[in-house]
């Protein structure tokens, strides 16, 4: 069955580029790779960070878009021999909570944690070989508004599924990486 790669780190660690050497090693240029990218444009700042994420990526590469329900996009493309990079799960559990926020009310967060049990299940389905980058937030600034959080939150336990589900764990320092599961 499939394999996990988890690679986790800080706000320009180095995590989307440490994900694209697994993968090309990984590939060795025979196998397909394909970028599941889950930001979405809403502002200049992001339309820039996309593109330089874009230029970063082999023209080989196919690149797919999908700001929420990536699980279903993995058990639909993942085919043997394929390497998946899903960048990025916080990203990815932003748009959900974007999604569900409504004014004042709260987001369901065992919603959001199902859907990130569901890319893990989904992950280890596939014949392929599936990297997830993810934000680390544990370390950083701790947020000042009850949305901010339930974000850090959020995706503090998701990274732990993630961790717990995955096979191979980086955290990246400083564009250096530390494996911390998996041999």
């Amino acid at each position: 069955m499939g394999r996990l790669i988890l690679i986790l780190g800080g706000a320009r660690s180095g995590k989307s580029a440490y994900a694209q050497e697994i993968a090309k090693r990984l590939s060795q240029g025979e196998r397909e790779v394909i970028y599941i990218a889950t930001a979405v444009a809403k502002n200049e700042e992001m339309e820039e960070r996309i593109a330089r994420h874009r230029a970063a990526r082999p023209p080989s590469w196919k690149t797919v878009e999908v700001p929420k329900k990536a699980a279903r996009v993995i058990e639909e493309i993942g085919e043997e021999g394929q390497v998946i990079i899903l960048d990025c799960l916080t990203l990815l559990i932003s748009n959900l909570m974007l999604d569900k926020v409504d004014g004042e009310t709260t987001v369901r967060e065992e919603d959001i944690l199902d859907e990130v049990e569901s890319l893990i299940q989904a992950a280890k389905g596939v014949k392929s070989e599936v990297i997830v980058v993810s934000n680390e937030v544990g370390l950083g600034v701790v947020p000042t508004t009850k949305v901010g959080c339930l974000f850090r939150d959020i995706a503090g336990r998701a990274n732990q599924l993630v961790a717990r589900g995955a096979d191979e764990v980086y955290l990246m320092w400083a564009g250096i990486a530390t494996r911390v599961k998996g041999s």
